[in-house]
């Protein structure tokens, strides 16, 4: 990220109104790779075409804030890995970590992991450190630690059937496994934060959030989104769930959220009131059936209909209702700024 889009970030995020409206997409893997042309298992394998594919969306779109931007990430894997989770690797396909926990009484012998050595971890910081020069040259800085969230990560631990379940059935050890994920995402976003002194935000990314009632979340995943929200002393707290968003948002200031990421079935105008305008929101086309499968005229249809009826245009950065997925076209991105300016 540059340092004017962080610029320009940090005004929307402290309310200040931005025009022409900002637009900001989420990019990873599932749409970088096949985007510049080359193999999942390239992208993950290789740190030169890793570097090289978000390289070319940055100085293709440079009217666009990618976040967090130059994303080191395997996947879901990172975070599984570190607790042991054998890690499925295909040329074409999103990896896959598979269960650790088979029986919940598993959890008794689950051991926090050390960011510094365990898993892919490692790895995903010494990629950063060996193109955070590069980086710099292009004139792009490392601003954000990230991590998968805690129920996201117990979802592969256990798998979401049991786990959801067992939030029900089985409480106590569920909340010990959330614990120890918790105690784990603390220290490895402090990690991240340590080794790359640019860094000023966090990004978690939860959907199984959104599976879950009030009486449950308020349970299950507020007190530990709080605990993971509030470890770093940064003005960016970005969070992402495009599941239902209806059962966080309102309690998302409560977290210490200021930027949230949500499912393109919730309007901005419902989120704004249900987070009192106290929250950006990044958000929000569908993001198959329009970004990715649209046409160039859908893509600028669907951005008027978001934007439609808003009267205060301050804290929204438009986007789609998650991360961009693959199959995206350059037209359709670029429809996107052009319907937007």
């Amino acid at each position: 990220m540059t340092s004017e889009q962080w610029d320009k970030l940090l005004a929307v995020i402290d309310g200040k109104l931005v025009e022409p409206m900002p637009v900001g997409f989420i990019i990873d893997s599932p749409w970088l790779a096949n985007w510049a042309g080359i193999s999942t298992l390239d992208y993950f394998s290789s740190e030169q075409m890793w570097f090289e594919a978000n390289l070319k969306a940055v100085e293709r779109f440079p009217d666009v804030i990618f976040l967090p931007g130059f994303w080191s990430e395997f996947g879901m894997c990172t975070e599984p890995s570190a607790f042991g989770a054998k890690c499925t690797w295909r040329e074409n396909e999103m990896p896959f970590a598979g269960e650790v926990i088979t029986d919940i009484s598993d959890i008794n012998n689950l051991a926090k992991p050390n960011p510094q050595t365990d898993g892919l971890a490692p790895f995903v910081l010494n990629r950063l450190k060996h193109y955070a020069g590069q980086m710099d040259q292009a004139g792009h800085a490392i601003k954000f630690a990230v991590a998968r969230g805690p129920l996201n990560i117990a979802c592969f631990l256990m798998n979401s059937t049991d786990f959801l379940m067992a939030i029900r059935t089985n409480p106590e050890p569920i909340h010990r496994l959330l614990a120890i994920v918790t105690d784990f995402l603390i220290d490895w976003l402090k990690l991240q934060a340590e080794t790359f002194s640019s860094i000023d935000g966090v990004l978690i990314l939860d959907d199984i959030v959104g599976f879950l009632g009030e009486d449950d979340f308020k349970a299950m995943a507020l007190p530990y989104l709080e605990r993971i929200f509030q470890s770093l002393d940064v003005p960016v707290r970005f969070f992402h769930n495009d599941a239902g968003g209806v059962v966080c948002a309102p309690y998302l200031e409560q977290i210490g959220v200021n930027l949230f990421n949500f499912s393109f079935n919730h309007s901005l105008s419902e989120m704004k009131a249900l987070t009192n305008n106290a929250v950006t929101l990044l958000g929000n086309i569908p993001t198959l059936e329009v970004l990715a499968a649209g046409t160039v005229e859908d893509v600028q249809r669907s951005v008027h209909e978001a934007t439609e009826g808003i009267e205060d245009k301050s804290r929204i950065i438009l986007s789609c209702g998650g991360g961009v997925p693959g199959g995206v076209s350059s037209d359709n991105i670029e429809a996107f700024v052009s319907a937007v300016e």
